[in-house]
C-alpha cells in the first residue's frame, strides 16, 4: 500500500472503501483528506488532527444531512461524509454571481441553524475571540470593544458552524449545496454569517459590494443590518488579531482595510 494511503488503512478496511485519489493535507488544522468510493458512492474519507476537528464530525453527524454533507460512518478521529460534485460557492463568486453566492449561503445557514434536540456540546463564542480580545495591536481597539459589547449581549443562541465561507460550502449536485469543515461554537446565529463579508477574497471587498451584501443578507436572514455590521466589524478584528498571530502581516492589512472600510460606515 502507498505510504500516503497507510495511515488510512484501518478504515478502509473497516468500511470496505476503495481509494479514488491522493491523500490531501488540509494545511490550518492537519487534517487528512482521502477521496473514497464505497460500493456506488463517492465519499470523502477525513482523519481529525485535534479534537476541534473531531468535534466539527460529530456537529457534522448530528445535522444529519440538513444544510451539511452527510454522514457515512464516523469513529474516534475518523470521519467518513459523501463526496462533494466538485464546485465551492467561491467559484460562483470568481465567476460573477455574487447575489446568488450569498442567497445559497444563506440558505444554507438557515438550514443548519434550524433547531434540533439534543445539541453536542461545544464552546462559547467567546472562545473563538480569543485572539482579539487579548491583542494589543492599538489599530484593533474599535474591533475588540465592539466585540465585547456583541459578546455580552447576545440574542438568538445557536450552535454556530464557527467557519463560514464561500469555500466551505461544496456543490453536492441533487442534493443541492451543503457545508463542510464545521468549527462549532455556541453563540448568536448573525455570527456566522459575519466572514461572509470578507470572503473569498477580501481585497474584493469594496464599498458598494459590502453594501450589496448586507443589505441581501439582512433581508434573507432576518437579521438588523446596523448589528450584522457590527459582527462583520468585529470579525474582521479577530481576523487581523489571528493573522498578527501567525505572523501572516500582509493577509492582517488585507483586514485592516476592511476594518478601515467598516469605520467609515459606522
Amino acid at each position: 500500500m502507498d505510504a500516503g494511503i497507510e495511515q488510512f488503512a484501518p478504515w478502509l478496511a473497516l468500511w470496505d472503501l476503495i481509494p479514488e485519489g491522493e491523500p490531501l493535507l488540509m494545511p490550518h488544522t492537519g487534517s487528512r483528506l482521502l477521496p473514497v468510493r464505497r460500493g456506488d458512492t463517492a465519499a470523502m474519507l477525513k482523519l481529525a488532527a485535534s479534537e476541534d476537528e473531531r468535534r466539527g464530525g460529530q456537529i457534522m453527524a448530528w445535522w444529519d444531512g440538513e444544510g451539511a454533507a452527510p454522514v457515512l460512518a464516523r469513529r474516534d478521529e475518523a470521519l467518513l461524509m459523501l463526496r462533494a460534485a466538485g464546485r465551492t460557492l467561491t467559484d460562483v463568486v470568481l465567476g460573477g454571481d455574487d447575489r446568488a453566492a450569498t442567497a445559497t449561503a444563506c440558505e444554507v445557514l438557515a438550514a443548519l441553524h434550524r433547531p434540533r434536540p439534543d445539541p453536542p456540546q461545544t464552546r462559547p463564542l467567546a472562545h473563538l475571540f480569543s485572539a482579539l480580545l487579548e491583542s494589543g495591536e492599538a489599530r484593533l481597539d474599535g474591533a475588540r470593544s465592539t466585540a465585547r459589547h456583541l459578546l455580552e449581549g447576545q440574542a438568538e443562541l445557536r450552535l454556530l458552524h464557527g467557519d463560514m465561507h464561500h469555500g466551505n460550502v461544496l456543490d453536492f449536485g441533487p442534493r443541492g449545496w451543503l457545508a463542510i469543515d464545521p468549527w462549532g461554537v455556541a453563540g448568536e446565529r448573525a455570527y456566522d454569517y459575519a466572514n461572509l463579508f470578507r470572503n473569498p477574497r477580501v481585497e474584493d471587498i469594496c464599498p458598494e459590494r459590502f453594501g450589496a451584501r448586507l443589505a441581501q443578507i439582512s433581508a434573507l436572514a432576518n437579521l438588523e443590518p446596523a448589528r450584522l455590521q457590527s459582527w462583520a466589524y468585529a470579525h474582521a478584528g479577530l481576523s487581523a488579531a489571528w493573522d498578527i498571530q501567525d505572523g501572516a502581516l500582509m493577509e492582517a492589512e488585507r483586514s485592516f482595510a476592511l476594518i478601515s472600510l467598516l469605520e467609515g460606515r459606522a
